[in-house]
């Protein structure tokens, strides 16, 4: 109940004025969804945009994050090599490491290489996911027989192959874990794109929102809440959706 009560209410308050939504809270949905959706729309918010950007960005963060994170797994529990422990110390460390802390030089280098308002240096960055990589080591330790990859070996399966037709069907369940909630993150994300784009036709959703705020004396609270809501609605999909692989996901891992 805790969890859904901030989503139920504001499924309400999106269907409410801001005078509605000032006078306390209900349940009952209001009248106002259209009116509140057409002042977005008289604010000249460009949602299609906005919707394209933000899927662009989180779309391709999640697959080169679940992807190379998998890669960098796999290298990690099947094979035996000098420095691996100290190697996966490195990962767990990074794990530790707040992201704020490299945001000053994130943004020099950045600005160094000429990537700016580009959607480039949201992207790239997400191949090197640490948590990503510590989530699917430990599933992998629990679910996941070496014997499976040595008997492919035997059979003349090579690394490549092994690791596409066997070992990701395999851990199928934590892929689609992680993918879910690195692509929650990256479509939440504010302050990186903040940082880095300035051309208003590359702007995310969570940065249009910033547009909707208007003056400190006059906020419209209805327009507002509709536009938190058409944001969230992608995300509350995609989990009723995979709820099923998320949960035994996270359970197994």
């Amino acid at each position: 109940f805790v969890c859904l009560f901030p989503i139920l209410l504001l499924m309400v308050n999106a269907t409410r004025t801001t005078v509605q939504i000032r006078s306390g809270i209900t349940f009952i949905p209001s009248t106002h969804l259209v009116e509140n959706l057409r002042a977005i729309i008289d604010k000249g918010w460009p949602l299609t945009t906005g919707y394209l950007n933000s899927i662009i960005i989180a779309v391709a963060t999640t697959f080169l994050s679940v992807y190379f994170s998998a890669l960098t797994t796999y290298g990690f529990q099947m094979y035996n090599f000098k420095g691996k422990k100290f190697f996966y110390s490195i990962v767990l460390a990074i794990i530790l490491i707040p992201g704020q802390l490299g945001m000053i030089g994130w943004f020099q280098l950045i600005t160094d290489i000429g990537l700016i308002d580009s959607f480039i240096p949201l992207i790239v960055p997400s191949i090197a996911a640490a948590g990503t990589v510590f989530f699917l080591r430990q599933y992998m330790q629990a679910n996941f027989g070496e014997d499976i990859v040595q008997a492919a070996r035997i059979d003349g399966a090579n690394e490549i192959y092994t690791f596409h037709i066997i070992c990701m069907p395999l851990i199928m369940p934590a892929l689609a874990t992680m993918a879910i909630f690195t692509f929650i993150n990256t479509w939440n994300n504010y302050q990186g794109p903040l940082l880095i784009l300035n051309s208003e036709n590359k702007f995310t959703l969570p940065m249009l929102l910033e547009r909707l705020k208007g003056s400190i004396y006059q906020v419209d609270q209805g327009a507002q809440t509709a536009g938190v809501f058409m944001s969230l609605m992608p995300l509350l999909i995609m989990y009723l959706i995979f709820s099923k692989p998320i949960v035994s996901g996270v359970a197994l891992g």
